[in-house]
Order: C-alpha cells, then structure tokens, then sequence
C-alpha cells in the first residue's frame, strides 16, 4: 500500500471522530467528492494483514450505525469485496485475520433484522399475478384466460410470502455462514442503484470467483488465488444473479456475460434449480434487450418493453342496445330492398291480352264483359273473392298473386262468355 493512500485513510478516519452530530448529513454528502478515498479503502481490505484494516472495519460499522441513509450506502459499496475477503479466509483456514471483517457483517447483519424498536422484522415480497398488469406484461398480451371456478375464487387475491423472523447471530459457523450472507446479499441488492461502478465490478468479480474456485474452469479464467471449492447454497446464487442482471445493463456487460455464465456452470455442476431458472430466464432476455455498454455515466435502471395498454372494453362489444340497433338496421334494408324491387319492376304483372272478348282491359286486369242490358259489368272472380289495394306490402303481394291466378282463369273462360253473346 502506497504511503499516499495511507495518508488518505488516515485523514478519514480522524475527521470522522471530531465531526459534531450536526455536521453528519453534511459530511456525508461530501463523501462523493473524495475520489482516492475509495480506492484506498478497496486496497486495505484486499490487505488482510494491513493495520488499517481493524479501523476501517470500526469505522464503517460507526457509519451504518449511524443512521444516516448516504453513510450506510457508502458502508454497502464495500459489501462484496468484504464478502470475498471472509470467504477467501475461511477456504485458508486462517480465521485470526478476518475477526474485524466477521464483526462488521454480523453487526450490519444484526441491525437489519430488527427495526427501531428492536423487534425483528419480517419482510413480505408479493408474487407477481399474471392477471394482473405489471411493467413486465400485460394481460391482453398473453391471451384471454377462462373464467373458470378456480379463477374466479383467486380473482383479485394476491401471493404474499414473508421471510423471517430471523435469528440474532454472535459467530460465524459452518451452519449459518450462507444464511447471514444471503440476507446481507439482500440488503446490498436492495440499494444497488446507488452502488458505483467499481462496487459492480467487484460484484462480478466475487461470483466469478466463489463459483469457478477448486473447478475446471478456474484453469481458463486464469485465476490464481485459492484452489479450494467454496461451498454455496441456491439462495446465495440467486442474490448474486440478481446483482449480476442489474450490472449488466448498466455498463459492465463483459464482466457481468463471465459471472453469469460462471454462476450457471456452478448450478448445473450442484443441480440447483432456483439459480438455473433465474440465470437462464436472464441469459436468455440479454439476447432481445439493449444494454448500455458505452454508457456508464447515464441513469442507472434496468430497461424493459412495456406493451401499450388496451382499452378494458371493445368498441364492438354486444350489448343489448347493439342488438336493439342491429335489428332496426335489418329491418330497414328488408324493407329498403322490397321497395327498390318493386320500383324496377322485378314484380311487375306482365301484360296479358285475351283475344276474342268484347270488353276492354282494365289495370288491375279485370275486363269488361258485355251485359244483356248493354251495360258492360267486370269479370268477378270464380272463387267470389275481391281484390283490395293495400298500402302493406306483404298485401301488395298477395293482390299481385291472385291478379295472376284471375287472369289466368280469365283465359279459359273467355271463350265460353263470347259463344254465349253470339248465341
């Protein structure tokens, strides 16, 4: 470690112990400003036999404890160069030189499970419903989805499931090491929108190295640190894929491509299907989704395509004035096409003329049959009904059609009337 760097830490953690309860807020908006602070800070924890490293542990406790929100973000950048640190150590088998690390992550662990009043925590996450509208989908994208008896009794239910009350822990032991890192791996993913980019890199760099440790695939990586397989859990693979997503699409995608495909190597090799499923639902979004490879310094934020919204109710939905209108519109085009036939003369009687009869024709196409008196009298039908005009045009209709079957029975007739009158 260099003697400026040193200087650097030094001055840190002097200042912070004259700083009046005032002065906190202040001082820790002022943190961002320091740019060798940080880099120094990751060069005494890489150090685990430096003598600032007990210090620096204390202080960042004293900054998370603090309460300040800017302090306790500043404290979690370091979390996953912390995290490698104890594991590295505890693969050694050397556990006197990472007593002051184990401190301060049981200390951070052991604040974040109770709330103010010192009663343990329990957090709810809620399940996604497929039925339900999210940044992620939309319903009408996927399909309608049958109302059926089991789909109407979860209609509007929502999924919760809760995590903890968790366990206060003294030590670390082979039982509950992951457990803790976990739930620290949780609070970290919690703020990582905050995290800077050198925390991402050492995000990656901590999966790449706890999944591909003692494995074939450490000869390709080309690491040399320690040999020895670490042991993992599902749960922790998880935490870390979902760090390894969120750098991905904020600049580090050549770091984050290696980690994820590290940490999914890792799971086939211990058949772990929690991380499997999440490690390739993401690998497999990467393909379709545009990550920010050249821009480091823009907004942080995980991009997705959000489908447009539809509107809940069609235009053409059946309603029962619809049906009202429809009905309406068929009887006014039967009666429209009635109309335009009948103007054509698509029903029009054709013109029949009898020969051989002393009367006229009329229009209705009656004749005129001589009477005895020499008054000329209409030819009645046989069947001794009368024709009536209608203004109905189901009426006109029927006038047509005996007007036909008359003239026809006129025909046969008119050669019986005329033989009388000239006999």
């Amino acid at each position: 470690m260099l003697a400026m760097d040193q200087g650097v830490v030094e001055e840190w953690l002097s200042e912070f112990k004259t700083l009046p309860d005032n002065a906190v807020s202040n001082y820790a908006a002022s943190l961002k400003d320091k740019g060798a602070l940080v880099p120094a800070l990751y060069k005494v924890i890489r150090e685990n036999y430096s003598d600032l490293l007990e210090p620096v542990c204390h202080q960042l406790f004293e900054f998370y404890r603090s309460g300040e929100p800017q302090l306790q973000r500043f404290t979690l950048q370091f979390l996953p160069e912390l995290l490698w640190s104890l594991l590295s150590v505890s693969a050694a088998r050397d556990p006197h030189t990472s007593g002051c690390i184990e401190a301060l992550l049981l200390g951070i662990y052991n604040l974040e499970i109770v709330d103010k009043d010192g009663q343990s925590k329990i957090l709810s996450f809620t399940v996604p419903s497929l039925s339900k509208p999210s940044v992620y989908h939309e319903p009408s994208a996927i399909g309608s989805i049958a109302l059926t008896e089991g789909a109407l009794a979860n209609h509007g239910l929502s999924r919760v499931v809760y995590s903890g009350p968790h366990l206060q822990r003294e030590n670390f032991t082979a039982q509950n090491r992951f457990e803790v890192l976990t739930f620290l791996l949780l609070c970290y993913n919690a703020a990582l929108s905050y995290m800077t980019a050198t925390s991402l890199q050492s995000l990656c760099q901590l999966s790449s190295r706890v999944c591909i440790c003692g494995y074939p695939r450490q000869q390709i990586r080309r690491y040399k640190g320690i040999s020895t397989r670490l042991t993992v859990t599902s749960e922790f693979l998880v935490q870390l894929i979902t760090g390894i997503h969120y750098a991905l699409c904020n600049g580090e995608v050549e770091l984050g491509s290696k980690a994820l495909d590290d940490v999914l190597y890792r799971a086939q090799l211990e058949l772990l299907p929690e991380a499997l499923l999440v490690g390739n639902a993401i690998k497999s979004s990467l393909h379709c989704a545009a990550l920010k490879s050249n821009n480091k310094e823009g907004a942080r934020s995980i991009q997705v395509e959000i489908t447009p919204t539809s509107s809940r109710i069609s235009r053409n939905a059946v309603t029962s004035l619809s049906i009202r209108g429809h009905r309406w519109k068929r009887h006014e085009s039967q009666e429209v096409s009635v109309e335009s036939e009948a103007a054509a003369g698509g029903m029009a009687i054709p013109d029949i003329s009898i020969t051989g009869t002393s009367g006229e024709r009329m229009p209705n196409g009656e004749s005129m049959r001589p009477r005895l008196d020499g008054r000329a009298q209409p030819d009645s039908d046989p069947l001794g009904g009368a024709s009536e005009v209608s203004l109905d045009l189901r009426g006109q209709e029927v006038r047509r059609q005996k007007s036909v079957r008359r003239m026809v029975e006129n025909e046969g007739s008119g050669s019986a009337s005329t033989g009388r009158s000239q006999y």
